[in-house]
């Protein structure tokens, strides 16, 4: 009983501290805080998940915003055919690449030790699946070769797990069953390269939440019309095919 009230406090403590680091925009304090609560091997509530999630993702995001900044600098230096500073940005993009690999596999390791096992919600296993499909998405983007088929490979088997457990588990407006379904959307038409396929499971994804959004709670349904309108937007770009002129596909950081 005392273990359990340390392990509640301790539970208490991390949730403050990544709240107060999020504040203080500390993303990375905030991730620390929030992988020491994911390795205490119990179901995240809700909040706690959305914590995680928004920790790693800016993390991340940041990364991957910058790595694509570089790809478009790298590409105006070959045009001009600078070879020496195309060789400086290939180094500082292979640096940034090794930050997105360590983040994304420490992640990574967290769900598939702490919080897969640890979950029995239907809302949590979906959820976990879904970041593991994310994250794998994210190495898919810059590794080449075998990495990237691996890679590639092993999100769309947790993005898939994910679907499977949300069809049962999750109406079809629950925000995190929309919001799986617009980052396999995503997956399809950017790693995946099936456009036709990605247009298909968003729309699905955005006719039949439509019809249950009046069976939720206010609070789902504020998440849910937002993921709505990013699977609208990414429709919209992908079928006007903007994408071409640079554009990128919108996904969710968190359900």
């Amino acid at each position: 009983m005392e273990m359990e009230m340390e392990e509640g406090e301790e539970r208490e403590r991390l949730m403050y501290m990544a709240k107060l680091a999020e504040q203080a925009e500390r993303y990375d304090d905030m991730m620390i805080c929030m992988k020491k609560l994911a390795q205490m091997d119990v179901e995240p509530t809700g909040e706690e998940r959305n914590l995680l999630s928004i920790a790693y993702k800016t993390i991340i995001g940041m990364r991957r915003a910058s790595w694509r900044i570089l790809c478009a600098i790298e590409q105006r230096e070959e045009t001009e055919k600078s070879e020496r500073n195309s060789k400086r940005i290939k180094e500082y993009k292979l640096q940034i690449e090794e930050e997105i690999s360590k983040i994304s596999n420490e992640i990574l390791s967290v769900i598939a030790i702490h919080l897969l096992p640890n979950s029995n919600s239907g809302e949590s296993i979906v959820f976990f699946y879904k970041m593991k499909g994310d994250y794998y998405r994210y190495l898919s983007e810059f590794k080449e070769g075998n990495e990237k088929k691996d890679a590639a490979d092993q999100a769309l088997k947790a993005y898939q797990a994910a679907t499977s457990k949300a069809m049962t588990e999750l109406t079809p407006a629950h925000p995190i069953r929309i919001g799986l379904a617009l980052n396999f959307s995503v997956f399809y038409y950017e790693i995946l390269k099936f456009p036709e396929r990605a247009c298909h499971m968003a729309k699905q994804a955005f006719d039949e939440a439509i019809i249950e959004l009046n069976s939720i709670s206010e609070e789902m349904y504020k998440d849910s019309t937002l993921i709505m309108k990013l699977l609208k937007d990414n429709l919209t770009l992908w079928t006007s095919d903007i994408s071409s002129a640079g554009e990128q596909s919108k996904e969710i950081n968190m359900n």
